[in-house]
């Protein structure tokens, strides 16, 4: 056996770097978004041991809803890229270029065993340049194809090596033919197959068998004559040890899927549900379906269900005679193979048994999988294909008169295909010509405009992506996907009476619920969405809030275990302040998934409306264990210890808000909130840079700039306040406790009363009943001696405020004061700026106005303290955040759906304590003006 070069395997690198650079500029298309964007397994907060206990898509093997397809060994390799770049998408095409490399180098070896070097390197070349394989190496999903690939001939390599010299058995090879069998099967299904493979090369070439001879052998036993010759009963030996090992992998992936078939809908594979003969003649005819796609792989589609193929539903259907012709022909091949020892025999064999077994598991003969045709799964068969090809060359060529025009159709085959493939890569570059493409070879796939119109939704082209969805509908009318997809769009285009009669038509293609008899029909999990979608559509409407309660209960009436409803229910029950039934049904979801980190966070967001902080905070660290980079669980749980006034745990709010800030770095919010902590540890150097950093993320921060102004007022720098308060009514110019704030400033440290006395006739003008501007309205007229207007100011807020005792002891005051002065004869007004005399004690304004201030707000801790206004609120309920992929997916309704939830901040021990102290000392002081004022 001749080894491979280094120059062949330069030759075949550079030309498939020739044929695949262009792929590094592609994205991630079509099912790399939910195996690899929306994959939570290769993000590194999730543990390894999640990679053997869920499928391919990252959904628990359990659920029904999971796909089945069990390839950790894949998984691990996308999370070694994730490791290395993250979601840098030319990181994952760059590997899988590395991996078709080798699995042409590892091919033209295999070759090498029953090719001559010159057929040997024409069938790696044209393995190499196939434009079928673009679909398994240009599209990421498609390394579980590379690398089966790679482990399953390496595994039939290490077989080959399994007899010696001598003939006897080396068990060593078999051992390890033993574990590339499972780690191939690891990475892909189809990879069990090679034992298939290596059974019939040991039987046909190895041993040298032919079907007449083996059927003597066992008629000669069967009749007594002879026994089984050594080399017979070696074979068998070994065959045992495969077909048991295999048994034992079997029955492992059996126990993994849990013995149950995943489910498929009749648009993924409209034969499979089929009657009989439609659904034979159906699966029948795909395979010379496939053959052409190797034949001629000029029309190539990215998705081949739903109608894109007629179903062959008679016999005198002409597509029939394609399937005739092609059992004809693989019969003859077979036959020739199978009767004669010479080499071409041994070659054919072995080239049917590569095209043959792989594609078994893909073929729908023995089981329905979820797609009518896939170009992916030739990778393995196209390499028998290749082999084919390669020794028809080999036979042609060797006629002297027709060497050079087979060299030529060759040459012209290898150039074609090598220029096919290159241009396919470009379709691969963004879901949108991806699928362009694909409609340009079929229009009949419902899918395929679907997924069109998914491109230009995702470039918030709503009103193209519309007409692609309703032609969706025109195509396949009954695809309840196309029409969620109509009503995602109009509602996305604000016409919610259009979006409501798209949902009720899904929702009519959908199995009706018999009243008093169990609902028994097996759903696909993605269009129970019409439910939620619909629900979440009407809710917005607060008449009808029960029906949309009554579509959620539906769904789950039809599927128990459907987590979504309950979700989503949840959300709809909080918003009717039915507090304990979205409890239950938050609990309800956990009990169907503990592992989700959004089901903690809900749970938490409930507890803290039903006055349970402890329970709140113990749930939201329990989405943070999950997922420690959970920004909501993160905002809002060192927000709940912020608020709890207990300073052990400042440190930990602390670590929190950082930890958010590196995930938000944009998001005013985080740095305003570090703000508000160290203010409360009087770090005022901090919490100054704090706010100066929310503010400048965030021009006219209400919050940011009234606590930084109070920040300075309360560390005696009253006029670097100023000009952050000028900022502060600049953006908000009703904001009553700034105009307070600020005016007592302009009063007491500027000498300004006339700025002063702006600010608060402002505050009456918006609100002529608040009691704090009034008030220190009437000290600004005592402050400039207008004695008569200062007394019936004070009456007109004690009209305002009867309860308030300091303004009826001021009022006492100024009317003392006035009967003082004019027993002295002197006048109770004076000119308008006059001072009063320096020995005179003058009633400073009461300080409550801004020590409400304090208590009401340090601004921020209420309802705009994580928000840009109303609807930028960052306690936010967060619903589930999985992904479904395929046909009719309203992720953007169902699945990413949230509702703004204000929390009203309770008073800490600390804060309250604070108020108290603070009031105090605005008594002590009214008390000493008093004092003064009476002595006057």
């Amino acid at each position: 056996m001749a080894v491979v070069s280094w120059k062949e395997i330069l030759l075949l690198t550079g030309l498939v770097v020739g044929c695949y650079w262009n792929s590094l500029s592609c994205g991630f298309v079509f099912d790399d978004v939910s195996a690899i964007l929306d994959n939570k397994d290769l993000r590194p907060s999730t543990p390894l041991r999640n990679l053997f206990l869920n499928d391919f898509w990252g959904t628990p093997m359990a659920e029904e809803r999971s796909h089945k397809s069990y390839r950790p060994l894949t998984v691990l390799t996308f999370r070694l890229n994730y490791l290395f770049s993250e979601l840098s998408a030319a990181s994952y095409h760059l590997l899988n270029v590395i991996l078709h490399t080798v699995v042409c180098v590892l091919f033209l070896r295999v070759c090498r065993l029953f090719l001559d070097k010159t057929s040997s390197l024409v069938a790696a070349l044209l393995f190499a340049v196939h434009p079928i394989h673009t679909e398994a190496v240009t599209g990421v999903v498609g390394r579980a194809e590379l690398l089966s690939s790679i482990f399953l001939l390496a595994a039939f390599l290490a077989y080959t090596k399994s007899t010696s010299a001598d003939h006897s058995i080396v068990w060593a090879p078999i051992a390890l033919t033993v574990v590339l069998v499972a780690a191939a099967t690891l990475c892909k299904e189809q990879g069990i197959t090679v034992v298939g493979i290596c059974c019939v090369h040991e039987v046909f070439v190895a041993q040298g068998f032919t079907l007449p001879m083996l059927l003597d052998t066992l008629r000669h036993v069967l009749q007594g004559k002879d026994g089984f010759p050594y080399a017979v009963l070696q074979t068998l030996l070994k065959l045992i040890v495969l077909v048991i090992s295999t048994l034992l992998l079997v029955i492992v992936r059996v126990q993994v899927i849990q013995s149950q078939l995943p489910v498929f809908t009749r648009f993924d594979n409209p034969a499979a549900v089929s009657p009989t003969p439609t659904r034979q003649l159906t699966f029948n005819y795909l395979l010379p379906v496939n053959a052409w796609l190797l034949l001629n792989p000029s029309e190539l589609c990215c998705d081949w269900t739903m109608g894109t193929i007629p179903l062959v539903e008679s016999l005198i259907d002409l597509r029939n005679l394609a399937t005739l012709a092609f059992y004809m022909f693989l019969g003859l091949l077979a036959y020739h193979s199978l009767r004669y020892r010479h080499s071409s025999a041994k070659t054919v064999i072995m080239a049917l048994s590569l095209i043959v077994l792989p594609f078994i598991p893909a073929s729908n003969l023995f089981f329905p999988v979820g797609f009518v045709v896939a170009e992916r799964v030739l990778y393995v068969p196209s390499m028998g294909f290749c082999v084919l090809v390669a020794h028809g060359f080999k036979i042609v060529s060797h006629k002297g008169n027709l060497k050079k025009i087979s060299w030529l159709i060759i040459g012209v085959l290898l150039t074609t295909h090598a220029v096919k493939t290159f241009n396919r890569n470009w379709d691969w570059e963004s879901e949108y010509t991806l699928f362009t493409s694909a409609l340009k070879v079929n229009k009949n796939n419902a899918k395929l405009w679907n997924n069109v119109g998914h491109a230009l939704e995702n470039q918030n082209n709503y009103a193209k992506a519309l007409q692609y969805f309703l032609q969706a509908t025109r195509v396949q009318p009954d695809d309840i996907g196309a029409h969620m997809n109509v009503g995602r769009t109009y509602k996305n285009l604000n016409k919610s009476k259009e979006a409501e009669d798209a949902y009720l038509v899904a929702k009519s293609l959908m199995p009706q619920v018999i009243p008093g008899k169990k609902y028994a029909t097996r759903v696909a999990p993605n269009h129970l969405n019409v439910y939620i979608n619909l629900a979440n559509l009407i809710r917005a409407n607060e008449s009808r809030l029960e029906e949309a309660d009554q579509l959620y209960r539906q769904a789950i009436s039809m599927r128990p275990d459907f987590k979504q409803a309950y979700i989503s229910r949840g959300e709809l029950l909080l918003k009717m302040n039915k507090l304990t039934e979205a409890r239950d049904a938050y609990l309800r979801a956990l009990e169907l998934d503990r592992t989700n980190a959004d089901l903690w966070y809900n749970l938490a967001i409930v507890n803290i409306e039903m006055k349970d902080p402890s329970e709140a905070l113990k749930n939201f660290n329990h989405a943070l264990e999950l997922n420690p980079r959970h920004k909501l669980a993160l905002f809002n749980s060192a927000l709940l210890m912020q608020e709890s006034g207990e300073p052990k745990f400042w440190p930990e709010a602390n670590r929190r808000f950082l930890t958010y800030v590196e995930e938000e770095p944009d998001d005013a919010n985080g740095y305003f909130n570090l703000g508000m902590l160290a203010m409360d540890a009087n770090e005022n150097a901090a919490a100054e840079r704090w706010m100066r950093k929310a503010i400048g993320l965030q021009a006219g921060f209400r919050s940011a700039l009234f606590n930084l102004a109070l920040l300075y007022s309360q560390s005696k720098r009253e006029i670097d306040a100023l000009p952050v308060l000028d900022e502060l009514l600049r953006h908000h110019p009703e904001h009553i406790k700034g105009l307070i704030l600020k005016g007592d400033i302009l009063m007491n440290h500027k000498k300004d009363t006339h700025g002063a006395k702006a600010c608060f006739e402002r505050i009456l003008h918006m609100d002529p009943t608040n009691v704090q501007g009034k008030h220190n309205l009437c000290v600004v007229y005592f402050e400039e001696r207008d004695l008569p207007r200062a007394e019936r100011c004070l009456e007109e807020t004690l009209a305002l405020a009867p309860n308030e005792e300091y303004v009826r002891r001021h009022l006492n005051i100024v009317r003392g004061k006035m009967a003082a002065m004019s027993a002295a004869g002197q006048p109770l007004t004076s000119a308008e700026g006059a001072t009063m005399s320096a020995k005179e004690e003058k009633p400073k304004r009461v300080k409550e106005g801004v020590e409400e201030v304090a208590e009401g707000e340090e601004e921020g801790r209420g309802a705009d303290a994580v928000g840009k206004g109303a609807g930028d609120e960052k306690n936010v309920r967060k619903s589930s955040a999985e992904s479904l992929g395929g046909v009719g997916v309203d992720q953007s309704e169902s699945l990413a759906s949230s509702q703004s939830d204000k929390r009203t901040k309770g008073k800490s021990t600390k804060e309250i304590k604070d108020i108290e102290e603070k009031r105090a000392a605005a008594l002590k002081r009214l008390e000493e003006i008093e004092r003064i004022l009476s002595g006057d």
